[in-house]
């Protein structure tokens, strides 16, 4: 048997062998009956009570921000309104992570995602919510899909008869260039899930849209850092000197010429230096300089030759200028992130669902971006779809990881609806295509 707790409760799933498989017999829906899922789950979020409660969660994490793998008052949260609403959880994964589970413990699995993590910002905006944490602030919506996924079990606990199968609610650390959702793949966390869906809120589509794309969407990223040794000394008498300076700027002029004059222009890379130490006087030459940045592209292999390439200019271009460069990745710190790659399948999936919720024409097809996401890893492992959902309402936005971000907060019933909605009608569709159960099962988690 296996033990889920959830708070001070232990939920045993009890094992029972079953002579005949029951979901064989199940009729599947009419696709009529399909589209009206998604509509009755908006309108049950966009209940008064459902979405005061959805803000109430939102707002007490955004006013107690937490950094990756530091979300514990975040997950202490999760897990109150998990027990609350009798939904059986394992926790911890991937230090503050956890994974719950809504249905009947039975094949098929989906899986939904959010992250919990905020970024080291000091919060400009003055409302009454305001970050209490000085230099943290959720800027990037995290909060908001927190509340999202929070609100979609919520629903789906309303509608246990909808659920031929089981939803996993993943709630994932560390999504802010620290790889939490590695360290979630490693734990377990998609055991048994056939597909997973994440989503992101965004500024640049309109309040009751969402924003999609099969096949490559976001980049794979990286970081590096560099050390630049010379020998430092009165700026009066360079020639009795090595400038590390001097060479970090040729270094970082011949680093943009990877893109310019290395990389196909039809395939998208992007090397930024975003970091520069170096120096503390207007007169000394110092004895080393550190700069650091990131490195982004959309296939697996320009990834690995920008870092070949990376590493190779940086310490060439120092020993034209006399210096010697040490060059750091720091993988285990930051990880590489993959590139999100869309599943074509769930595309289709989601492209219907989102069109039976919000009409066809509010379901927008997207541009790549050379932002990155850790989302990739769960994609990985298993299919998976990452998606857009807008919030734009007349008033303009500030994008995210800006210390001036504000979140429009009708975007949550959305969010919660269309979570559902995707894990509910995948696990219907696809109850039939999956070979009928003959191993031992358990009863309703």
């Amino acid at each position: 048997m296996a033990i889920f707790s959830c708070g001070f409760s232990i939920f045993i799933v009890v094992v029972a062998l079953v002579a005949t498989p029951i979901y064989s017999k199940l009729p599947l829906p009419s696709p009529e009956e399909l589209a009206q899922i998604p509509l009755e789950f908006l309108h049950f979020a966009k209940n008064q009570e459902i979405f005061d409660w959805m803000v109430g969660i939102r707002r007490n994490i955004h006013e107690n921000p937490e950094l990756g793998f530091e979300e514990y008052q975040t997950s202490e949260l999760i897990r109150a309104k998990l027990d609350q609403l009798g939904i059986p959880y394992k926790y911890p994964l991937a230090e503050t992570g956890l994974i719950a589970y809504v249905g009947t413990g039975m094949p098929p699995f989906v899986a939904i995602r959010a992250d919990m993590d905020a970024l080291p910002l000091q919060e400009s905006v003055e409302w009454e919510h305001k970050s209490r944490v000085s230099g943290k602030m959720h800027a990037c919506g995290h909060d908001a899909h927190v509340a999202m996924l929070l609100g979609a079990a919520k629903i789906l606990k309303q509608y246990p008869h909808q659920l031929q199968g089981t939803v996993v609610l993943v709630f994932q650390p560390a999504e802010e260039g620290l790889g939490g959702a590695k360290k979630m793949v490693d734990a377990g966390a998609l055991e048994n899930v056939e597909a997973i869906f994440g989503l992101h809120v965004s500024v640049d589509f309109p309040i009751g849209s969402v924003a999609l794309r099969s096949g490559p969407l976001l980049a794979g990223s990286g970081f590096f850092e560099a050390v630049i040794s010379g020998k430092g000394g009165h700026a009066a008498i360079p020639q009795h000197t090595i400038d590390p300076i001097l060479a970090a700027s040729s270094i970082i002029v011949s680093l943009q010429h990877l893109v310019s004059r290395e990389a196909d222009p039809l395939d998208s890379q992007v090397v930024t230096v975003a970091n520069f130490q170096g120096g503390g006087a207007f007169n000394i030459i110092p004895d080393s300089v550190t700069i650091g940045g990131t490195f982004r592209a959309f296939s697996k292999e320009s990834f690995i030759q920008l870092k070949e390439r990376i590493e190779e200019v940086i310490k060439r271009q120092a020993r034209v200028q006399r210096c010697n460069a040490t060059v750091i990745f720091n993988t285990k710190e930051k990880p590489f992130i993959p590139v999100v790659v869309n599943d074509e399948g769930l595309h289709e999936h989601l492209r219907k669902v989102a069109g039976d919720m919000l009409g066809s024409k509010n379901v927008i097809e997207r541009k790549p971006l050379m932002g990155s996401e850790d989302f990739s890893f769960y994609q990985e492992a298993v299919p998976g779809y990452f998606y857009f959902i807008g919030m734009y309402d007349q008033t303009p936005l500030e994008s995210g990881h800006s210390p001036f971000y504000t979140l429009n907060e009708d975007v949550l019933p959305y969010g919660a609806a269309l979570h559902a909605s995707l894990a509910t009608t995948y696990l219907l569709r696809n109850l039939h295509s999956k070979p009928s159960p003959t191993s031992p099962t358990h009863d309703e988690l």
